[in-house]
């Protein structure tokens, strides 16, 4: 018998697993995050000592950080509303609640309650919050971006913005760094 008649005349072919369509690891907004994480890098003022760098390399953060700063970036502009924490207008403290959540991670309200409830850091990380005031009451928080700056929400009339730390206003009324971010 030829070989060919032990052939079926027609194979009927079954994959073994379902082929489903490929679905991306990463979203675009993941990628931008990433992207905006890498860019920092540098060192504060003399008062704050950071790992922005670690042997010359970017020092790596977790995702929650760089979901803080990418939702920090993002918030540029955004007036400044007392008692407000979302983008139509935020304080110092609404700010870091508005990014906080963004990434998934829960803070008190008021920059004083911040200071208190979030454990302190001693070497200061991007993402992580930086206390201001006069004695030991914080009046004033802001996030830690690296490369010696802060993004912040100055005051009534102005908007989110970002400043060097290096400024003597902020070296004199720091009182210290905090951050529930891993």
């Amino acid at each position: 018998m030829p070989y060919r008649a032990l052939l079926p005349t027609r194979l009927a072919i079954r994959p073994l697993c379902r082929v489903l369509p490929p679905r991306p690891l990463v979203t675009i907004m993941q990628l931008i995050l990433l992207l905006a994480v890498l860019s920092l890098a540098g060192c504060a003022g003399p008062r704050l000592q950071t790992t922005d760098l670690d042997g010359g390399q970017a020092a790596p953060l977790s995702i929650e950080r760089a979901m803080i700063l990418a939702n920090a970036r993002q918030a540029l502009g955004t007036p400044y509303v007392l008692g407000g924490a979302s983008r139509r207008g935020v304080d110092c403290s609404g700010l870091v609640q508005m990014t906080y959540r963004a990434a998934g991670l829960q803070v008190p309200r008021t920059a004083e309650q911040q200071f208190e409830a979030l454990p302190a850091r001693d070497v200061v990380r991007p993402g992580d919050l930086l206390f201001f005031g006069s004695g030991a009451r914080a009046t004033h928080v802001g996030i830690y971006l690296g490369d010696g700056r802060m993004i912040h929400a100055p005051g009534r009339g102005r908007e989110v913005t970002t400043t060097a730390l290096t400024l003597d206003y902020w070296q004199t009324r720091f009182l210290g760094a905090a951050g529930p971010a891993p």
